[in-house]
């Protein structure tokens, strides 16, 4: 064990906070899982419990192995995999699958494994890199919107494009971090405001379309989460209300200790409550206590990636600590806001936490890459420190010949002249 924690590279609190939300999440996941044993008659809790262990060792076996490549390889990465996220996004698009008689048109079926896989999740933190990529790629030019629509915008809309049908909230998500991101490398703010009008125009279009063809597959969303905003801003009813009423019951039930590890009640009622809603769970058997345990984490992940960020010696290393970190805490945020009715339900899971393989895996490549430039900078300082080291000990040799040399000169003298002594008396 103690040679394994030495091959680990990188900052090494953001090493334990991730392995301490996994940690968290066993008995939250274990007891959420009887929702589904249970109720709907599915699996095993034994079987959900080994099934999410096998997820977060997969995920931490990507973060180590991702950790170990150089960074700046993931600029080359990102130009090849757009273009690969791009065609996935269509094969899911119209791919139709179909899990438990539920349209899972955002999922995608791996052949021979038998593993749903969110391409969208993939298209995200590609496109992160992506635009960190080319932002760091201009910093030092001159350029007008119209040069970067193609090499930039071009690329982003193709994927919010794509997302859009299927997953609002993720869409919302990935351009709202784009447009942080591409805030904080110092893009011109005129042009930033010129592509944000153009997104809300073609959503607009896009609304315009579902109108006018509610029966294409293509539309076949819109009415869900139109209907979820509608109900938010308006508080007319829906069916997420039935969720949000149980997540509030378990919320308040909870009170400052909660009830207990394993002995929540709503975990039986809450459809999603391994993962969506997997927060009121935590506050419902752990109390306010245990929510604010998770929280600190969360925050304490948020400042080490500000502080990482701001040592990071290159641009593409700065950007790519916040175009992938932030988004993991602002998603934390998102679920925890939706648990206690703050935002309407969004789909999004609590990262690390929630179960659910492609949440946990996407998630644990950008803390990888992360870490990747983490120990690029504490190789950096590694190699200041003994470059100090060899120089002091350079400057150490250097004067202690000086000192030998005149020595040396010191006992030549008196033996050229013995009988100076004599004459000194």
């Amino acid at each position: 064990m103690t040679s394994l924690v030495a091959r680990l590279r990188g900052d090494k609190v953001i090493w334990a906070i991730v392995f301490l939300l996994a940690l968290i999440s066993f008995l939250p996941v274990y007891s959420a899982s009887t929702n589904l044993v249970y109720v709907i008659g599915k699996g095993s809790t034994l079987g959900y419990l080994v099934k999410h262990l096998g997820h977060l060792f997969l995920g931490f076996a990507i973060i180590y192995f991702i950790h170990k490549v150089p960074y700046h390889y993931f600029r080359a990465l990102s130009i090849f995999g757009i273009p690969l996220v791009i065609i996935l996004l269509i094969y899911t698009l119209f791919q139709g699958t179909v899990i438990g008689g539920a349209n899972a048109s955002r999922w995608v079926q791996i052949p021979f494994v038998g593993v749903s896989f969110q391409t969208s999740t993939l298209a995200f933190t590609v496109l992160m890199v992506y635009v960190a990529r080319y932002l760091a790629k201009v910093s030092d030019k001159e350029y007008s919107l119209k040069d970067s629509l193609l090499e930039l915008w071009v690329p982003v809309f193709s994927v919010l494009v794509l997302i859009l049908p299927t997953n609002f909230s993720t869409t919302a998500l990935i351009f709202s971090m784009v447009c942080m991101l591409i805030f904080i490398g110092h893009y011109p703010l005129k042009y930033l405001g010129v592509v944000i009008g153009m997104g809300i125009a073609s959503l607009l279009l896009f609304l315009l379309f579902a109108k006018a063809f509610p029966d294409n597959k293509l539309f076949s969303r819109v009415n869900t989460w139109g209907n979820r905003i509608e109900r938010f801003v308006d508080n007319k009813p829906t069916d997420d209300d039935y969720q949000i009423e149980k997540a509030k019951i378990a919320i308040a039930s909870g009170g400052i200790y909660g009830l207990g590890p394993g002995k929540s009640v709503q975990k039986n009622f809450l459809p999603q409550s391994s993962s969506d809603f997997i927060f009121a769970i935590i506050v419902e058997e752990y109390g306010v206590i245990g929510a604010t345990g998770i929280i600190f984490l969360y925050l304490l992940l948020f400042f080490r990636f500000i502080i990482n960020a701001q040592k990071a010696s290159s641009l593409f290393g700065k950007l790519l600590i916040i175009g992938l970190g932030f988004p993991i805490i602002f998603q934390a945020l998102v679920n925890m806001a939706v648990a206690v009715e703050l935002l309407p339900v969004t789909g999004q899971t609590l990262p690390l936490i929630s179960s659910g393989g492609t949440s946990i895996w996407m998630t644990c490549v950008a803390i990888g890459v992360i870490l990747s430039v983490t120990k690029k900078e504490e190789e950096v300082a590694l190699d200041e420190e003994e470059k100090k080291k060899r120089e002091r000990a350079l400057q150490q040799i250097i004067d202690r010949e000086i000192e030998l040399n005149d020595l040396n000169e010191e006992v030549e003298e008196e033996s050229n002249n013995p009988l100076e002594p004599i004459l000194n008396q």
